[in-house]
């Protein structure tokens, strides 16, 4: 329903309908429609996790390991374009908004800084900011290209350029 009708114009009434459930049935699962997509989110953090593994167990170079892993997670969310802006518009993978997302966003940021210290170690990555700062800065500017794309029905719907645009942007600032 997130992906026929969007975020505002799915209710709880369509959700209880559609799947022939009584709203307190759909209630003792979740406490509201954000709460369905906060399941979205938590396989969405899932599925950064795995690729940030599987960047972590190849040997390539950091500018490589996050090209590939953010043109993956793009390439993910515009075959899903709809679901997603209904993701981004709940907050539903917002650490503040939603505690439960904490832990996940925590484990991704941290195989992120692995992948850029094994980057600092290698030369390949400048050593004048802590690799906590500067996976920070990636996921940040990730998050924020994802937002306004998710929302941006006038301008250029293509989230893989627009990720390629910010991890471009990133590395030539970390080069040492």
């Amino acid at each position: 329903m997130f992906r026929k009708r969007g975020y505002e114009k799915t209710r709880i009434d369509d959700i209880v309908q559609s799947l022939e459930i009584s709203q307190p049935t759909f209630f003792r699962y979740f406490p509201s429609k954000d709460a369905v997509l906060g399941e979205v989110g938590i396989r969405g953090f899932a599925c950064i996790t795995d690729h940030l593994r599987n960047e972590l167990s190849s040997e390539a170079m950091t500018a490589e390991h996050l090209r590939r892993l953010y043109q993956e997670l793009a390439r993910h969310a515009e075959a899903d374009r709809p679901l997603w802006q209904a993701v981004v518009l709940s907050g539903a993978m917002d650490p503040v908004r939603s505690p439960d997302m904490r832990q996940r966003k925590e484990c991704a940021l941290g195989l992120l800084q692995e992948i850029l210290a094994q980057g600092q170690k290698r030369g390949e990555v400048s050593r004048a900011f802590p690799v906590a700062h500067l996976a920070e800065f990636m996921e940040g500017l990730y998050n924020t290209v994802v937002r306004h794309w998710a929302v941006d029905l006038t301008g250029p719907h293509k989230l893989s350029d627009r990720v390629s645009s910010a991890v471009e942007f990133f590395l030539r600032g970390v080069r040492p």
